[in-house]
């Protein structure tokens, strides 16, 4: 890699661990929100869905700002956002208000997927090892948010730590500014190259060099969606509500399984069933890289048809095993970390080669408004299921997600 792309790459995985720590500190503080504002795990359910559904439906308008405008202020406004939101969240003095501050968070955090995989897309030459490195900074940011959100509240009240949570992005904002990117030099990147051919202006986009009017958003989805990418695109989906589904509760759930005692440390009371929940992202990195090097040596649908029959499979045997013991709890749960996140930069890498360069941001923001859009319907399910039916209600709901999401790529195989 040469020097942009070096700039590139670290740009892009540190955005993607800071987005993560936001998101999967979320889980950690819910039960704090249900205590704090005396509701059920059903509307505590809606309240973060919303916010997460946000942080998907969002990245539509911000895949089209990622193929018209360059990339480094977008990320910034990104980091800024969210922080700004955490520091909202710590002061809520009602439901409603921590609503608002969510839907804010969920905003600001859209603009960060399909701008950074955009630019990796079309700015690094070794696109999978550089989602590689993207995908396990992020899951270290998976892993650091909950960890460090589960030792700030074992110390102080959940308003400080979700204050404390904002000071790295805070900090990162003037770091990125200063990153040396030319992004003339990078083909397509926000529609700034100097070139002028018809790949670095988005030409055939009739609003690539002007505002997003609504007559020219119409004409980029029908021609993101005139290929395989609509195929593609139904996977997403069903990737987002599982992945919901199976997060956003699960640290709860973790103790309700485990034998685990509570350990006094230095004099405050720590469930190490939580830190499994920590532990179990903490894998996920592994199945990242895993995920990036499959990804430049097998067609990228056999590797998503085959993670997602591993997940309906781990659904399926989760409360057996939760049931059975500590070590079979263990392993199930490191088995979802490992799979559940292998299977991203996969799925990242079909949707690049079901897409052209010219609407390839636009690609990745129908992406994550799948995912994290349509998908925070997982984290509703999940809080439905928890309160008038029962964990193994949601974990077959789960299985039923992946084995639909394995049989549409087994489709789209026979159709390439």
């Amino acid at each position: 890699m040469d020097a942009t792309e070096r700039s590139i790459v670290g740009m892009t995985t540190t955005g993607h661990a800071l987005v993560h720590t936001f998101e999967l500190s979320i889980p950690v503080l819910i039960s704090s929100w249900v205590a704090q504002f005396d509701v059920t795990l059903s509307t505590i359910g809606l309240v973060v869905g919303a916010g997460y559904a946000l942080f998907g439906f969002g990245s539509l308008p911000a895949g089209l700002l990622s193929d018209r405008y360059p990339t480094k202020p977008l990320i910034a406004a990104c980091f800024a956002g969210m922080s700004l939101a955490f520091l909202a969240i710590s002061v809520a003095p009602t439901l409603p208000v921590l609503v608002i501050a969510l839907l804010c968070w969920g905003l600001a955090a859209s603009i960060y997927h399909p701008v950074g995989l955009s630019i990796i897309s079309r700015g690094v030459s070794q696109q999978g090892k550089a989602l590689g490195y993207h995908g396990i900074a992020g899951n270290i940011g998976i892993a650091l948010g909950p960890l460090v959100t589960l030792i700030l509240i074992s110390a102080f009240d959940w308003r400080v730590a979700a204050a404390a949570l904002a000071i790295p992005g805070l900090i990162a904002v003037p770091l990125i500014l200063r990153l040396g990117i030319d992004e003339g030099e990078i083909p397509g990147a926000g529609g700034v190259a100097s070139s002028g051919g018809s790949e670095a202006t988005g030409s055939g986009d009739p609003a690539a060099n002007g505002g997003i009017s609504l007559s020219g958003f119409g004409q980029l989805a029908r021609r993101t969606f005139s290929g395989l990418f609509v195929i593609v695109f139904i996977i997403v989906v069903f990737e987002g509500l599982y992945y919901r589904g199976a997060l956003t509760f699960l640290p709860d759930l973790l103790g309700d399984f485990s034998t685990f005692d509570t350990v006094d440390f230095f004099g405050q009371q720590l469930d190490p069933s939580r830190y499994l929940y920590v532990g179990l992202l903490t894998v996920g990195i592994g199945g990242q890289y895993t995920g990036g090097w499959l990804s430049d040596r097998i067609d990228p649908t056999v590797g998503v048809t085959i993670a997602f029959v591993a997940l309906a499979t781990i659904a399926l045997l989760f409360i057996p095993a939760a049931t059975a013991g500590l070590v079979p709890l263990v392993l199930v749960s490191v088995l979802l970390g490992f799979v559940i996140f292998g299977e991203q930069p996969l799925l990242q890498a079909a949707v690049a080669q079901h897409s052209t360069a010219d609407t390839r941001g636009s690609s990745y923001g129908f992406m994550y408004a799948g995912v994290f859009g349509v998908g925070a319907l997982g984290a509703v399910v999940t809080g439905f299921l928890l309160t008038y039916a029962s964990p193994s209600a949601l974990f077959g709901f789960l299985a039923l997600i992946a084995l639909s999401a394995a049989a549409t790529a087994v489709f789209l195989y026979t159709r390439m």
